[in-house]
């Protein structure tokens, strides 16, 4: 049987309600503040529109972050250095964690608004297991004893939506300064992990 392909008004709306949901993000003060009934205003659609594509309020902004995120996911799978499989780990580990805090920056209100969503804890959303699976094999190919897994976790949660809204929003931190001050926690990290692994022990 062939599969039906989405109707162009179905197509067309699902991107004017995504454009619309970015733009409130964009500009809200509060996540919180951006309700379905906005987005559907925004967009021009009636409300059963956003619940029969998106199903809720979550599945919306989770829609609209996998599209934001998708570049950098492009880049990170199949593009160049410093970002793409064939960089070394060493290289490879700060470039994916400046990618993830540059991405939140640039989206702040909405990661996060992905990150209070429903009652699931954010550690087990698929784009958060994505970047620690990632960063865990990564790790495990530098030298140490540290324990990857638990690593990963650690460098990610200096990434977190809520760590960077307080940090870029109410402290107003500029942003090269919080790219240059991740680098610096991630090369010790990673310096750590050099000097306590078995070349070092010999």
């Amino acid at each position: 049987m062939t599969e039906r392909r989405p109707r162009k008004d179905a197509t067309r709306n699902r991107a004017a309600v995504l454009a619309a949901a970015d733009a409130l993000f964009a500009r809200c003060e509060h996540p919180e503040e951006v309700t379905m009934a906005d987005i559907a205003a925004a967009a021009g659609v009636g409300k059963g529109t956003l619940f029969r594509a998106f199903g809720d309020r979550t599945g919306l902004i989770r829609a609209l972050y996998e599209a934001r995120l998708e570049p950098v996911r492009n880049a990170v799978e199949e593009g160049p250095s410093p970002l793409g499989p064939a960089t070394p780990p060493l290289q490879r580990v700060p470039a994916l964690l400046d990618a993830v805090l540059c991405f939140k920056l640039d989206n702040r209100h909405l990661a996060l608004a992905l990150e209070q969503t429903g009652a699931d804890s954010p550690y087990r959303a698929e784009h958060y297991g994505r970047w620690h699976s990632l960063l865990r094999d990564l790790l495990e190919r530098i030298p140490g004893p540290a324990d990857s897994d638990f690593t990963a976790h650690a460098l990610l949660a200096a990434t977190r939506a809520d760590l960077v809204e307080y940090l870029a929003g109410e402290r107003r931190t500029p942003r090269e300064e919080l790219r240059r001050k991740l680098a610096d926690f991630t090369a010790e990290v990673l310096g750590a992990r050099a000097r306590t692994g078995p070349a070092a022990e010999g």
